[in-house]
């Protein structure tokens, strides 16, 4: 079976490129996460490492489901959205009972402290969901994405390259090269027919076209759905508190403040009161000039309106497929070869 009537045989609603949101901690909602898998995406909500918000969202997910109880997975008992977890800091009988009690179609595993890690949770996720459920996994390396094939052998494969928002790698490729440079090592250690999707600076539809001809069946979008210079630092995790990221991990978001500060010599501690100080200023916080911190991107400048969810799901797939057949027409008309 190839990958993409894999994928379709699992979710039988899924349009092509395919447009996954991104499981944005506090930003993705169960509303939002269903309107992206009911354009034909899907929607994540996010797990993190602290699962007290998660089980009141599934909850409330299932109930906006039940009301209009479209689309279904091949699986019916399924909720139609996936939920992803922070590996490193998450508690893995937690993050099980959750997911055996509210059955996501997918489980996304990311940042362990060590990819090897992710042989246990890949292993009892499968044997309390009756293998019921898909499992993807982040990786930004090539040779994490060989290495957990080995260890997880997920479902999917979501690679991540540098131009990500939010948490990422430190030191990292982007797409452009990270992508086809993994296919071609997956393929080499005898890895077939894994979908892959590119994650990282993708807001638009000539970024999914780019994506597709690299080897992806989609791709992983968050900042476009925000719809927000950004620079990448720990300075976001140390001004909100935010401890035990493995130290391979840093963040990206969009320049305030706080950096401002930081680059002058303000002192860590101080930059955090004044942080929280901020907070109480509720949304006069947000801004150039603010201390907010809002992960995006570097795709952030090609962002120029804001739109429903589903239309930014409709947006990017026919786009994507028009951009496609728009070029190879183009070169076709231009005396290359035809495609065959």
């Amino acid at each position: 079976m190839t990958t993409l009537s894999s994928l379709k045989t699992a979710f039988p609603w899924i349009k092509f490129p395919l447009t996954v949101s991104a499981p944005m901690l506090g930003a993705a909602t169960p509303a939002f996460a269903l309107s992206v898998s009911r354009a034909g995406g899907i929607g994540f909500l996010a797990g993190g490492t602290n699962l007290t918000d998660l089980d009141r969202n599934l909850e409330k997910t299932a109930s906006l489901f039940n009301l209009s109880p479209s689309p279904r997975s091949k699986d019916a008992n399924l909720l139609p959205v996936g939920i992803g977890f922070q590996n490193w800091g998450c508690d893995l009988s937690a993050a099980l009972e959750l997911t055996k009690k509210h059955m996501p179609s997918i489980v996304w595993f990311y940042a362990p402290n060590k990819i090897e890690d992710l042989r246990t949770w890949a292993r009892e996720f499968r044997a309390a969901t009756g293998n019921k459920i898909q499992i993807w996994v982040q990786v930004g390396t090539v040779k994490d994405a060989v290495d957990v094939m080995h260890f997880a052998k997920p479902d999917v494969l979501v690679l991540q390259g540098a131009d990500a928002g939010g948490h990422g790698l430190a030191r990292s490729a982007s797409i452009i090269s990270l992508l086809p440079e993994a296919a071609d090592a997956l393929e080499a250690s005898g890895v077939q027919d894994v979908p892959l999707l590119a994650a990282g600076g993708v807001t638009e539809e000539r970024g999914v076209a780019a994506a597709v001809a690299l080897g992806a069946v989609g791709a992983v979008v968050g900042t476009r759905f925000l719809a927000a210079n950004t620079g990448r630092s720990t300075l976001c995790d140390r001004l909100k508190g935010t401890v035990g990221w493995p130290p391979q991990y840093d963040g990206r978001a969009l320049l305030n403040k706080g950096h401002e500060d930081m680059e002058a010599g303000m002192t860590d501690d101080e930059n955090a009161r004044l942080y929280k100080e901020e907070l109480k200023r509720g949304d006069e916080a947000w801004g150039a000039h603010g201390r907010m911190v809002a992960y995006a991107g570097t795709g952030v400048g090609l962002i120029q309106n804001t739109i429903p969810a589903k239309e930014i799901v409709n947006e990017l797939t026919i786009g994507a497929m028009d951009i496609l057949c728009r070029r190879v027409e183009d070169l076709s008309e231009r005396g290359n070869a035809e495609c065959t």
